[in-house]
């Protein structure tokens, strides 16, 4: 059972993790076009990961110079910088200390694809945002976040992870892409539904994963999935990946960001 104290810092942790989800929101908000860069860039942090040796994933490493500039990350500087932006403002209302890369680079991922989710649902309802709004809180996605929220207190890297883990999305082969996930434990079904992480263009990378057959029976459960109200089957398995993705290789500090304990002064009390 869970003590006063342990009531106290979920709480904490709760409303700081909804002021950085706002903060996002607002700087999204006014920057959609580099959407598509923020996945990218949150997929290009964990896929750094290993899984013989359980080193890399997202750590935050690709904020260093040394691992933005390579060739896999080109393009990407500007989600980076939105990252930084967002970083200052956080770290300015934080009580619990600042935030890590590793944390932000993540949350911007899912503030960028409930963006999206939130676009699709305007979309059905004709461009009427309020119609929009009301769909996506009665047929949309925001119940199944819950898992990813609980895992919020990843470490950062103290330096870059190893070149040559991460293919170029947009030159790689299906089979390039199929077999980095598979390294991760991750299959054709994933490769999938994460097909919006990889690169600027969804529709040309879905074109190029329909052709193998592997892959191309999960591109169309998908499709058909966003062409109904709800997009329940192709949301909550994007949901679902990005969540087991965003913590490979992490040891969550589940104390991360609560407020620092006010000590007693005994000096001054008057016994």
């Amino acid at each position: 059972m869970a003590s006063a104290a342990d009531l106290i810092q979920r709480r904490q942790r709760s409303e700081f993790q909804s002021n950085v989800k706002g903060t996002f929101l607002t700087l999204i908000k006014g920057k959609p076009d580099l959407i598509p860069s923020i996945l990218t860039l949150a997929l290009n942090d964990v896929m750094t990961y290993d899984k013989a040796t359980k080193s890399g994933g997202p750590n935050g490493s690709i904020r260093f110079s040394s691992e933005i500039n390579r060739p896999e990350n080109k393009g990407l500087s500007a989600a980076l910088d939105l990252i930084e932006e967002a970083k200052k403002e956080i770290d300015s209302y934080s009580k619990g200390g600042p935030i890590s890369y590793a944390d932000l680079i993540q949350y911007a991922a899912q503030s960028a694809l409930k963006a999206t989710f939130l676009a699709s649902a305007i979309r059905k309802c004709g461009g009427n945002v309020e119609k929009g709004g009301l769909l996506y809180t009665a047929y949309g996605s925001s119940g199944q976040w819950g898992l990813f929220d609980r895992q919020f207190g990843r470490t950062d890297a103290l330096e870059p992870d190893p070149e040559g883990r991460i293919p170029q999305w947009e030159k790689a082969t299906v089979q390039e892409m199929k077999d980095k996930f598979s390294a991760i434990g991750f299959g054709p079904r994933q490769l999938a539904v994460m097909s919006a992480f990889l690169g600027p263009d969804q529709t040309a990378t879905e074109a190029l994963l329909a052709t193998d057959p592997d892959v191309s029976p999960w591109i169309q459960k998908y499709q058909r999935s966003r062409e109904t109200v709800s997009e329940t089957d192709y949301e909550v398995d994007l949901i679902t990946t990005l969540t087991k993705l965003s913590s490979l290789g992490q040891q969550i500090n589940y104390e991360a960001y609560t407020y620092p304990v006010r000590k007693i002064e005994f000096s001054k009390l008057k016994l």
